[in-house]
């Protein structure tokens, strides 16, 4: 089940991401930028594998999101509504209150995104090109000017991430600069310094094979939508 780690001293780092959650979240920047690219310069064959690699990495994450360690379930960063305008009040306080794991604007924003990854790569599944000749593989069960709504609406939200993904940056930087609190060498090493112990929740971290079921069962649920014939 779930292991503890000991309490560190308070001068120590504090481990608040596991390694399947740094994994996921920078394979699906890298992806994203591939699919970016591939889709701009035509190489369309790639786009799509780009596209199912990164169907994988959301299915898994909303996985992890409920059986993962604590810093990566949804039950401990999504906040009501009262807690997130409450933390949204405090914004430019500084120094800012550091918190293990996402504060509650930061859980909102990556469920936003998960689900717009999500939505823009189910959309690409049933999308089809203006000659009909690259198509999703869900194409079949959808006629040509369907295909096509959906391969428009597949670049509508497209152009969503880059907004969000853009605001994403933007706050990171500003807890960067602003706030003294780096958020992004944590996502890289795991570690985050707290400044009071007193303040540190009680974390706890599961074992790295709970990531196998669920990495492939979203990868065979990929897979057999890709490769059936509906």
């Amino acid at each position: 089940m779930l292991n503890s780690p000991e309490r560190p001293d308070p001068e120590s780092p504090v481990r608040v991401w596991d390694l399947p959650t740094r994994l996921v979240h920078w394979l699906i920047v890298a992806l994203f930028a591939f699919s970016w690219w591939t889709a701009e310069y035509d190489h369309l064959d790639w786009h799509m594998l780009s596209g199912y690699a990164i169907l994988v990495l959301v299915l898994f994450r909303i996985y992890w999101g409920f059986v993962g360690s604590s810093t990566a379930r949804f039950a401990n960063f999504l906040k009501r509504p009262r807690v997130f305008l409450a933390h949204a009040g405090r914004l430019f306080e500084r120094p800012g209150r550091a918190t293990a794991g996402h504060n509650p604007t930061g859980g909102w924003s990556v469920v936003v995104l998960v689900f717009l990854l999500l939505l823009q790569t189910v959309l690409g599944l049933f999308a089809i090109d203006v000659d009909g000749v690259n198509a999703g593989p869900l194409d079949t069960l959808v006629s040509f000017d369907t295909g096509r709504w959906f391969s428009h609406q597949h670049g509508r939200v497209f152009n969503l991430l880059l907004v969000f993904s853009g605001l994403h940056v933007v706050a990171v930087l500003f807890y960067w600069v602003y706030k003294r609190d780096n958020l992004i060498s944590a996502m890289f090493t795991g570690f985050k310094r707290l400044p009071e112990a007193d303040a540190r929740p009680d974390l706890h971290f599961v074992r790295l094979w709970w990531a196998v079921p669920g990495l492939l069962a979203a990868g065979l649920l990929v897979a057999w939508v890709v490769l059936a014939r509906f």
